[in-house]
């Protein structure tokens, strides 16, 4: 479902058998919908609002000839299913100005069971990679299936069998994607991101600014030609336990 206030709620919707997991359908009856050379989504019908209240400025920012101007960005595919990308404002660029919008392809990361929380970086970079981070209850049972030995989350992050699982869903994730649009390559983190240790906002929802610090060290280890990078660090857990990591986190490029 896709929608806003300014049109009365739904402009577009999933229908019985047309249903795809990375659109959010197609528009209604009666409502067109269309992308601006920017990418900004467009939309036309008779639910569209006539105005904000004694805000002339507002409105005319928003409705022009009859168009809302929903200030997301998107695209529309094959089927005519609308994809929509994010808020206008949190699409990023890479170095050459080719935008990208790194919470849309979060999203699709995190259709896989395997893979809990995602964090997409390249903003003003050359190319787009990802830190991830497993679920451990699902990797774990998967990793039993598999007869592998680990002890703890860390352990199991760095298995090349994990890589080789977490890779494969990044290729799901990156399928039909342009080629600008696609994560080249990743690391899995040694932990899950955690709202305790303000990482994430209690709806779960990535602060990047303050993890592109904290993981300084690792984004830059996914901008150079290394292949790991070393890791030194205390986790203190909500039980108030401490636990000491000291490792070398492997960064995998991935097969396009």
């Amino acid at each position: 479902i896709y929608g806003q206030t300014e049109v009365a709620g739904i402009s577009v919707v999933h229908r019985n058998g047309d249903i795809k997991f990375d659109t959010v359908g197609s528009p209604i009856p009666e409502t067109e919908v269309k992308i601006t050379e920017e990418g900004e989504i467009l939309t036309k019908s008779p639910s569209v609002f006539l105005g904000y209240y004694k805000n002339p400025e507002a409105t005319e920012k928003t409705l022009k000839d009859g168009w809302l101007y929903s200030g997301d960005k998107g695209f529309i595919d094959e089927d005519g299913h609308l994809v929509v990308f994010d808020r206008t404002k949190d699409v990023m660029t890479l170095r050459d100005g080719k935008p990208f919008a790194p919470q849309y392809l979060e999203t699709r990361l995190k259709f896989s069971p395997y893979v809990k929380d995602s964090w997409v970086i390249g903003d003003n970079k050359d190319y787009i990679t990802a830190v991830i981070c497993i679920d451990y209850s699902v990797v774990g049972n998967w990793a039993d299936t598999k007869k592998l030995t680990y002890t703890s989350y860390p352990e199991l992050a760095q298995k090349q069998e994990v890589y080789d699982l977490v890779e494969e869903q990044i290729r799901k994730a990156n399928k039909d994607l342009h080629k600008l649009a696609k994560v080249i390559k990743f690391i899995n983190l040694y932990k899950e991101l955690d709202a305790d240790d303000d990482e994430l906002t209690r709806t779960r929802k990535l602060r990047r600014a303050f993890v592109e610090k904290r993981y300084q060290e690792i984004v830059s280890a996914l901008y150079s030609d290394t292949d790991v990078v070393h890791i030194d660090t205390t986790i203190k857990y909500e039980d108030g336990r401490q636990v000491h990591i000291k490792n070398d986190l492997q960064i995998r490029k991935v097969k396009i």
